[in-house]
């Protein structure tokens, strides 16, 4: 039974974890971390890490995007952010590198996204990733799906990302023909992954969609303000097990069908992914860790794809700092700071074999503790 607290007379509240709240068990076996593997696969198409980029345009540009494909992840890109608005948007992101300590910040981020969406970009950024040779994902807020999807399914990708801060399957309106999420990814003949979700009951109605993956949490970290702003704020260690919890009934449900998890908040270091993958996760969506890398398209800066919303920003603006190493540095090493934000998957590795696992889906049964 999960705990319940009564904050006051005649209401509950259930009891959250948080990743920092938690920490993994070592079994009695240990292995060979050259034995150890961390690819995953997404319906047809094979990943060496279990690596997703955040669409957030301070990290993720075509290029980017490619190269996280190359070195085994998978780059989404944002068809709703700068490289979908300008033809060379390099300027207006060296522009927001240089801010600073700037109290406009913000208000500048909606100016510069204020320009609007050109369907000839969404098609020539498809071909840019296409050109690139990897699997081409691409981002769309579910307010811009029925709209926006003739383009981006002419263009041609390979996987089609649906994400917002939440995602229901379920979402009413009396002024708008909502989305239909069953009957949209029922007509298409690619891999959906939508998302974030925060509870049991939320990821298994997105699962039955059809989606192929489900984002578990809304980016979360310590430039997300969606709890000051919403009042929402995601304990990710139980929001991931709850959703582990809704696929395992889903696939009850429907005799084998896995839908895959894909992590997205409060994930900084090799640590928190080792955390999250062990919570039941398939995979981590990485943002701000990748703004650190030399490769980032802002420089250094930092921001959610909600943070430019044009009348409730939901993310406030990270002043650029100095890169820590390349892409690949970022992700494989060598590390020269014992703080896990370099060689994120060898920290993976390493912490897979110090307790005996050889893959990702045995790793899900790691054992847990509570520390806090």
């Amino acid at each position: 039974m999960r705990d319940v607290v009564e904050i006051g007379l005649g209401k509950t509240a259930q009891r959250g974890y948080h990743l920092d709240d938690i920490a993994i068990v070592p079994s009695r076996r240990t292995r060979d971390v050259d034995d150890v593997s961390t690819g995953w696969q997404l319906d047809a198409y094979q990943f060496g890490i279990p690596c997703v980029g955040h669409p957030s345009d301070a990290t993720m540009s075509p290029a980017t995007a490619v190269r996280l494909g190359q070195l085994g992840g998978l780059g989404v890109l944002n068809v709703e952010g700068l490289w979908t608005r300008y033809e060379n948007p390099a300027k207006v992101l060296e522009e927001l590198a240089g801010l600073g300590e700037d109290a406009r910040a913000t208000k500048r981020l909606q100016e510069v996204y204020a320009e609007p969406i050109r369907p000839d970009l969404i098609a020539e950024r498809v071909r840019e990733l296409r050109a690139g040779g990897g699997t081409v994902a691409v981002r769309v807020s579910p307010q811009h799906t029925l709209a926006l999807a003739p383009v981006i399914l002419d263009a041609g990708v390979d996987i089609l990302v649906i994400q917002g801060t939440i995602v229901s399957a379920e979402h009413v309106s009396t002024t708008d023909e909502p989305l239909n999420l069953k009957e949209f990814i029922a007509d298409l003949d690619l891999p959906v992954v939508v998302g974030g979700c925060t509870d049991y009951k939320t990821a298994l109605h997105l699962m039955r969609t059809g989606a192929a993956g489900v984002i578990v949490g809304i980016g979360g970290d310590d430039w997300s303000t969606t709890e000051s702003v919403l009042g929402i704020r995601v304990p990710m260690a139980t929001a991931i097990a709850d959703a582990a919890a809704a696929r395992r009934d889903y696939l009850d449900e429907t005799g084998g069908r896995y839908v895959h998890l894909i992590a997205d908040g409060d994930i900084q270091t090799s640590g928190d992914i080792a955390k999250a993958l062990g919570c039941g996760a398939d995979a981590v969506m990485l943002g701000e860790p990748l703004s650190l890398c030399e490769e980032a398209p802002a420089g250094g800066a930092w921001w959610h794809s909600a943070a430019s919303h044009p009348s409730l920003p939901r993310g406030a603006f990270e002043v650029a700092g100095e890169p820590i190493g390349s892409m690949e540095q970022l992700l494989f090493g060598p590390a020269d700071e014992p703080d896990g934000q370099l060689n994120l998957f060898g920290g993976l590795r390493r912490a897979m074999a110090k307790c005996g696992y050889r893959d990702l889906k045995e790793f899900q049964k790691v054992g847990l503790v509570l520390d806090r």
